[in-house]
């Protein structure tokens, strides 16, 4: 009774992004240029500002960004070769360290000088430079945050990167002209979702798209180690000033144990190797390509109700100001480190 529960909520917002993602797809042949995907995210903005505020399209819209998504990214693995993984190769894999961790020092760095505590600093940092809400969902418990600190960097976060999903398309464009590896670098690199990365990737071209989620793919695989060092920075600290330090590192014990890699990452190097030993023929690889791009254009519907531009307004000017020097500074850092290594 619970399942028809929540697919009855679901029903809703789920219709309604699948509509918005055919408008989008169907407008998008009339501006090739643009394309369905970047329609149907600015359709789902306007739709989840406008007429659909209701909270009635929330559950649909929340399937639709996330498990659709995550569905999506599954089929993409048994699509593509180990071959195509190890594209990446030692220097890819450099660039996508570095990356991260030099997000990691300026974003902790800029929100200091603004000012702002060290746990909302931690939540940016994690976000911004692993998978957006998911990195600050699995950094929260372990360093203690308090959920006001959660809410605004998750939303701060998604719409820095929401605004980055556009602002990097010209970029690439002028300092690449869209060569596969440099963009894809650029865009699996940066952004901080990978709805967002997909959803960019879309707009240059597949071959962008399937690199661009390699790389980020490759960044959720180190959000263990992001969430493992910032629960050793904050607890270790905790557990040195408390005089309950059994109970308090047994509780840290539990925290690390639930640090995961997310089941869609397992599923897509599942389906991948599976596809690289010829276990997937070729029929059916081709079958989990088009139900993925099915389902990733209604998740960027998804992606695009779920956009709260109120929300942006809300935080004010400090806050707005920061995830844009975040932003700001990971475009300078890429751009920099792709010189090097890609």
């Amino acid at each position: 009774m619970s399942i028809f529960n929540s697919a009855k909520k679901i029903i809703p917002g789920l219709l309604l992004c699948i509509l918005i993602a055919q408008l989008g797809v169907f407008l998008g042949k009339f501006v090739p240029s643009i394309g369905g995907a970047p329609l149907a995210i600015f359709l789902g903005l306007i739709a989840g500002n406008t007429f659909a505020k209701s909270t009635i399209f929330a559950p649909g819209s929340k399937f639709s960004e996330s498990d659709l998504l995550s569905y999506s990214i599954v089929l993409l693995g048994g699509t593509l070769s180990i071959n195509t993984i190890l594209q990446l190769g030692f220097s890819g894999i450099a660039f996508i360290l570095l990356q991260m961790a030099l997000t990691i020092a300026l974003t902790m760095f800029i929100g200091k000088k603004l000012g702002f505590s060290k746990h909302f600093r931690a939540l940016m940092a994690s976000g911004n430079a692993v998978c957006g809400s998911s990195a600050i969902g699995a950094s929260s418990p372990v360093i203690n945050a308090e959920d006001n600190d959660k809410g605004i960097s998750i939303t701060i976060v998604n719409l820095t990167g929401t605004l980055l999903m556009f602002a990097l398309i010209p970029i690439a464009n002028y300092l690449y002209n869209f060569e596969t590896l440099q963009t894809s670098a650029l865009l699996g690199g940066i952004l901080q979702s990978v709805g967002q990365v997909i959803a960019a990737g879309s707009m240059v071209n597949h071959n962008v798209l399937e690199m661009a989620t390699i790389f980020k793919i490759v960044r959720i695989v180190f959000l263990v180690i992001v969430v493992l060092w910032l629960s050793r920075e904050f607890n270790n600290k905790e557990l040195e000033m408390d005089t309950e330090f059994a109970l308090e590192e047994e509780a840290y014990s539990k925290k690390k144990s639930k640090i995961s890699v997310p089941w869609y990452i397992i599923g897509f190097f599942i389906l991948c190797i599976l596809f690289s030993f010829g276990l997937i023929p070729g029929e059916v690889s081709k079958t989990f390509k088009l139900i993925s791009s099915k389902f990733e254009i209604v998740a960027l519907a998804g992606i695009g109700m779920r956009v709260n531009i109120s929300e942006l307004i809300k935080q004010g000017p400090k806050a707005s100001l920061y995830g844009l020097l975040v932003g700001l500074s990971q475009i300078i850092i890429a751009i920099i480190l792709i010189k090097i290594f890609i």
